[in-house]
């Protein structure tokens, strides 16, 4: 995708056409709990601010955007690390396809993920400070793809709060 694409989705997922995607999460469950970390989506996270996009090629072929509750955007805004405690963060996933009114755009489609960061220095103190969901088709993923969020988050990540994403400019 072209810097001006994913300069146009940036600029779309910031202005609110998040909410293409939610006829397609109307049937996640919000009290779901994450295995290990008991973290649920958040009531009210689309109306978050939007972090970043993101694109994932393949294998995924996924667009992306993080969004935070306001403890969150507040941290990014005044450079705070690590983030103080209530931070969220998710991150919305939609497979990537081809735009039918504009054959070089890409646009969200079916959604797949919604994942979520809670920041809770002393209910997660093991893991950095952090409890992680990852919720497909609206049901929480199983044990084992959470054992992995933290492994991957302090392999590459760990001098940023382990948190990946960065404050789109």
């Amino acid at each position: 995708m072209r810097a001006s694409h994913l300069a146009f989705f940036a600029i779309a997922m910031g202005s609110g056409i998040v909410a293409l995607a939610s006829a397609a999460q109307s049937n996640w469950n919000a009290r779901a709990e994450s295995p290990i970390y008991g973290v649920t989506i958040p009531e009210g996270y689309r109306q978050w601010e939007l972090i970043a996009p993101a694109q994932e090629g393949e294998p995924l072929n996924e667009l992306r955007a993080v969004l935070g509750n306001a403890v969150a955007v507040n941290a990014y805004r005044e450079g705070k690390l690590p983030f103080p405690d209530g931070t969220i963060l998710t991150k919305l996933a939609w497979k990537q396809v081809q735009s039918p009114e504009f054959e070089s755009a890409s646009i969200p489609g079916a959604a797949t993920t919604v994942q979520v960061m809670v920041k809770d220095a002393s209910k997660y103190g093991a893991t950095g400070g952090w409890g992680f969901g990852r919720f497909v088709n609206g049901k929480p993923a199983d044990e084992a793809q959470h054992e992995t969020c933290f492994a991957c988050h302090e392999a590459r990540v760990k001098d940023h709060d382990f948190v990946f994403t960065r404050l789109a400019p």
